[in-house]
């Protein structure tokens, strides 16, 4: 199940897209948001399902809504730093041996379609394809073994990163969350779509050339761990997103440098999800 939040007029509106790629309205079942959906648990997965096969279902083409970050305010946005091999090699850093964990705040979220804004303080705007995980049931102290049960689905997410500030001290934070640093989608694919999370290809293109270009096998934290991890410092909600880290193939690791300019068209790609399509744009 492919689950998305569009623009109904002047309101966002949880919604599920079909296979034939029309747009369902879930406030039509009492639904606010995504969010209240996957609170809801295994409950509103059922009632989804029975208001789908129910008798005329009004939808809408895909191509006729815009779309928004699937949680547009998710109360954590979690971020996994050198968490692929393939890239610790490509910066010649050694493998960690503990996961490097940073945020964005929820200010920096965009949805697809939307324009990354290039700061004028910055000299140095990187990419870098992510894929996320979504927390369905909450928890602390979370056992590796039990990391199913806490996933809900999963989404793109695109990285973009101030090196220039990344750089500046020793914590990330300042060169990561940037206003509209943190496009995400385009929809929550729901876990029991995919079987393996940890076998999947994903890219990263920019005006046509593919700059990014692997697998999640070559996470080095992969999602049983890092939920335990994380469980064992603080309580994981529902809506949580972890961006698990990027591949080799980052701007700032080429020869020369390729940053991101006014014009780009970035698109995050992993065919078990989708793509995740934004414009980048200059600072007024």
């Amino acid at each position: 199940m492919r689950l998305v939040t569009f623009q109904a007029g002047k309101e966002a509106h949880p919604g599920v897209l079909t296979k034939s790629d029309m747009v369902v309205d879930l406030a039509r079942i009492g639904f606010a948001s995504l969010l209240e959906v996957i609170e809801a648990g295994p409950a509103a997965r059922e009632n989804v399902e029975q208001f789908l096969s129910g008798p005329r279902v009004e939808a809408r083409k895909l191509a006729d809504v815009s779309l928004a970050a699937p949680i547009p305010r998710p109360r954590k946005l979690i971020c996994v730093g050198l968490n692929y091999r393939d890239h610790a090699e490509e910066t010649g850093a050694q493998i960690p041996k503990t996961p490097t964990i940073f945020n964005k705040f929820h200010t920096a979220v965009i949805g697809p379609g939307a324009k990354v804004v290039l700061p004028k303080v910055s000299k140095a705007p990187d990419y870098e394809a992510e894929f996320a995980f979504v927390i369905g049931a909450g928890g602390r102290n979370i056992a590796a073994a039990d990391w199913r049960k806490h996933v809900f689905g999963y989404t793109l997410v695109n990285d973009v990163t101030a090196r220039d500030y990344q750089r500046a001290t020793s914590q990330w934070l300042m060169g990561k969350t940037f206003d509209t640093f943190a496009p995400m989608g385009p929809w929550i694919i729901t876990a029991d779509e995919i079987a393996d999370p940890h076998e999947l290809d994903i890219q990263m293109e920019i005006n046509g050339e593919i700059l990014q270009d692997s697998n999640t096998r070559e996470l080095i934290f992969k999602i049983p761990e890092l939920i335990e991890f994380l469980s064992s410092v603080f309580t994981l909600e529902p809506g949580d997103i972890v961006s698990t880290g990027t591949p080799s193939g980052v701007g700032f690791a080429r020869k020369p440098p390729r940053y991101l300019h006014p014009g780009d068209q970035m698109i995050v790609r992993m065919p078990a999800i989708g793509e995740l399509r934004n414009q980048v744009v200059a600072e007024s």
